[in-house]
């Protein structure tokens, strides 16, 4: 073959390539259906891939924009959404635990190729997530300004802003059905559909925010309360369009022929899964309310450029928790179809992608953490605490990358126990005791709660890394 000839095929090669890339991509964004257990590895994980970090943008691109907005009521307002998401920790805990035995339920039927067990499943999860954000709700309205000040914010957030808290407690069915019900789609493989949810519901919440904190035409003048009304409007219209998806879709979760009845043995194993996840989930959530408890011993400026540096690094922690789901969602359907070698590969592959593009994300937060800060406030105090917090953890940006990952596909398996134990061991043991001698005994204020923050999330890493070598969890029976 003349090199002419050469240079023409690898063109034709390249150019196929390319064309396969860009039907893959439509196929992912439309919810093309594939049997993830069979199709090349590299392509499921990029069909699975890309609506899951696309979905985890828009919800990234939300925290920051959320914050943007209350920003502009000063430093009291980010501290009261700082503090009150701390303490939501506690319900997402909760949904998050739900929603891992849910995609591990529904991914594990699926892969068995038992649709209609997954859409049973699927049904008695959203009974159980009705029935917990009932009980939550009552007590978090009639306590929002108990719970403030057990968080030792100040008088101002207490007396003036605690409706925002009200609101959000009041509200969380939206965040528990929410969690569900993408979990649901995720499991099944139909990670377009939840993609869709996300973007319909931060979309509107982001359209809706100015309108209603600033008062923007006929609309009144809430302040903060109106960050806390857009949210909830913009989950509940999601929530909504979830529900039609599944009882009236075509997917392959469909809820309309099965009998809507509590079915109690289905429940208890799906709690029982649970209580290791919404432990698991606990155990790290909750150590951020010990965090901000700590962190708020130096004024609310402080609190408040925790917050936005927080928000930030959830802005580019999101992304890589869409990777992560696309893992546990091919590690419960590969064990469904007696595949736990393909499994494996899937997860390492994911994570060293995780690994790559958090490890390239941090050298702009670690050399530009001021410029990122400035973009939500112009308080010179904020403003330090800020950088600090940002630049700080983004040192740990590569652990992270793969310590994620490697927790959903335990979770993705059905084995909560491991992460929980890992999470006890990274958060309890060493990130609040260490936060606490640093900051407090030691004299090094907020920056030594964020370096304990680092520490932990690298114990957690290699640990998680250990076990999942060790290889028990494709043992697990759902």
């Amino acid at each position: 073959m003349t090199k002419q000839n050469s240079s023409i095929l690898l063109r034709k090669l390249n150019k196929n390539k390319l064309s396969n890339i860009w039907n893959d991509f439509k196929d992912a964004l439309a919810g093309t259906s594939h049997d993830y257990t069979r199709i090349p590895l590299s392509r499921a994980v990029f069909l699975l891939a890309i609506p899951m970090v696309l979905e985890m943008i828009m919800e990234s691109v939300f925290a920051v924009v959320d914050i943007y907005f209350v920003g502009k009521l000063g430093a009291d307002a980010v501290a009261t959404v700082g503090i009150t998401e701390s303490v939501l920790t506690v319900i997402y805990a909760i949904a998050f635990g739900l929603s891992m035995a849910t995609t591990a339920l529904v991914s594990r039927r699926i892969g068995e190729k038992n649709e209609q067990e997954a859409s049973k499943e699927a049904l008695q999860a959203i009974i159980t997530g009705i029935a917990i954000s009932l009980i939550i709700a009552i007590p978090g309205i009639v306590f929002a300004k108990d719970l403030l000040r057990l968080m030792g914010a100040s008088a101002i957030i207490v007396d003036e802003l605690s409706t925002y808290t009200s609101i959000m407690f009041g509200g969380n069915l939206v965040i528990m059905l929410l969690f569900i019900n993408n979990a649901i789609f995720r499991g099944a493989g139909d990670a377009a559909i939840a993609m869709r949810v996300l973007w319909i519901a931060n979309g509107l919440n982001m359209i809706l925010d100015p309108i209603l904190i600033f008062g923007i035409g006929p609309f009144p003048e809430l302040g903060i309360a109106g960050a806390a009304v857009a949210t909830n409007i913009g989950r509940g219209i999601a929530v909504a369009y979830q529900l039609y998806i599944l009882w009236k879709g075509k997917g392959r979760i469909r809820l309309s022929g099965l009998k809507l009845a509590i079915e109690s043995q289905r429940i208890k194993h799906l709690l029982k899964i649970s209580l290791g996840g919404i432990a698991q989930s606990l155990i790290a959530t909750s150590s951020w309310i010990f965090l901000v408890r700590i962190i708020s011993n130096f004024g609310s400026e402080v609190v408040a450029g925790y917050t936005i540096g927080i928000r930030i690094i959830l802005f580019s922690l999101l992304p890589s928790w869409g990777l992560s789901n696309a893992a546990a969602t091919l590690v419960g359907q590969n064990l469904g179809a007696r595949e736990p070698e393909r499994a494996e590969k899937a997860v390492w592959g994911v994570a060293r992608i995780n690994l790559v593009f958090l490890g390239s994300l941090s050298i702009l937060f670690i050399v530009f953490p001021e410029w990122f800060v400035r973009l939500f406030t112009d308080d010179l105090a904020v403003i330090h605490s800020g950088k600090q917090c940002l630049r700080i953890v983004a040192y740990g940006f590569g652990f992270y990358g793969i310590g994620m990952v490697m927790t959903q596909a335990f979770n993705g398996a059905g084995d909560t126990r491991t992460p929980t134990r890992i999470n006890i061991i990274a958060f309890w043991m060493i990130e609040i005791p260490l936060a606490y001698v640093l900051a407090l005994q030691i004299g090094w204020q907020e920056e030594g709660a964020f370096y304990a923050i680092i520490i932990a999330e690298a114990a957690m890493t290699l640990l998680a890394a250990y076990l999942f070598k060790k290889g028990r969890w494709k043992k697990e029976a759902v």
